[in-house]
């Protein structure tokens, strides 16, 4: 079976699986938005979905990220773990935002790639989920995993792995299928003891067939 056969399949399953799949992380705007993908690197979005509601009622703009006191949003993101250097690219990339964007936040790929700590994958997610614009594919490691066990990429960096993904995923479901791919990877599709017998793909995917 090839690739975008394969791809096909799974595009028609997940869309009746998960049809209104939409990004985990908790926000209201998209500085918001950069933060808490800032901050879900190596860490869960339920543990920064548990710290961001009293991270953004005491900074409640670009600015005030900007003008944090390093020590206090230290304490405020410790949970999420590697908290001082994503404090220092939080307070690095909303003083950014405030000298070169006025406070906004950029919707190009280009310019949100200028942001400390911002690579790909954090600018997938701002642009799709905080302006709808499809840039590329969301790629962490639920999708690189599930991506990976599918067949529709043989390659383990996240750019590559993107590259592979867009090359057989419509356009115009970029956005949404980032999430849907996280959603199964998290209900079913697990690093550890996947519940492949549970998995509406398992007929045609080589990781089930193995």
């Amino acid at each position: 079976m090839t690739q975008d056969v394969r791809a096909k399949k799974a595009l028609s399953i997940l869309k009746k699986a998960y049809p209104q799949a939409d990004c985990a992380l908790s926000h209201k705007n998209p500085v918001q938005l950069l933060v808490a993908t800032i901050l879900s690197a190596q860490c869960t979005d339920k543990r920064v979905n548990m710290v961001t509601p009293s991270l953004f009622r005491k900074y409640r703009s670009a600015k005030g990220f900007a003008d944090a006191v390093p020590g206090e949003l230290e304490r405020e993101i410790r949970s999420t773990g590697f908290f001082r250097q994503k404090a220092r690219w939080i307070r690095a990339a909303a003083a950014k935002l405030v000298s070169d964007w006025g406070g906004g936040v950029p919707r190009t790929m280009e310019d949100l790639l200028e942001l400390p700590g911002v690579a790909r994958k954090t600018a997938n997610v701002v642009l799709g989920t905080g302006f709808g614009i499809s840039s590329g594919i969301v790629v962490d490691t639920h999708v690189k995993r599930v991506a990976k066990r599918l067949g529709l990429t043989r390659r383990t960096d996240p750019v590559k792995v993107e590259e592979d993904l867009v090359k057989v995923v419509p356009k115009k479901d970029w956005i949404w299928f980032s999430h849907a791919v996280i959603t199964h990877g998290r209900l079913l599709c697990s690093a550890l003891n996947p519940k492949c017998f549970k998995c509406p793909m398992n007929s045609f995917c080589p990781a089930s067939e193995a």
